[in-house]
């Protein structure tokens, strides 16, 4: 392909399952990171407080950094980011939890489906 057919943009989509053995751990942390950001107004810090006191996986995705995760990468510059976290059933013995079947698809499908990659937007 040419320069001006292909996009400068990559979308990168990571899929985490963690397991949060310690609660009052990670809610600590993610309390002391709100308390730690002094650019953060009143309003918001009574709000991200709250929030991440009751439900830990909001006081996880609170603690997640996708700034950091790319910081090192020469040659790269992060436009945006977005994630969140939910609690989740989880059976690790599960078909529906096989990631190796599913990064097949998903390589086939990013990898053969040409047309449908041009049309998406980023």
């Amino acid at each position: 392909m040419s320069t001006p057919e292909t996009s400068r943009f990559v979308r990168l989509r990571v899929e985490l399952v963690l397991e949060i053995d310690d609660e009052e751990a990670v809610t600590g942390a993610a309390l002391r990171g709100i308390a730690d950001d002094e650019g953060l107004p009143d309003a918001e810090r009574t709000h991200a407080e709250r929030t991440v006191t009751e439900d830990t996986a909001e006081a996880l995705a609170h603690l997640v950094d996708p700034f950091g995760l790319v910081a090192g990468v020469p040659g790269v510059e992060l436009h945006q980011a977005s994630w969140s976290s939910e609690r989740i059933d989880y059976d690790p013995d599960s078909p529906e939890w096989d990631v190796d079947d599913e990064d097949e698809d998903e390589f086939h499908n990013e990898s053969y489906d040409d047309e449908d990659r041009a049309g998406r937007s980023g």
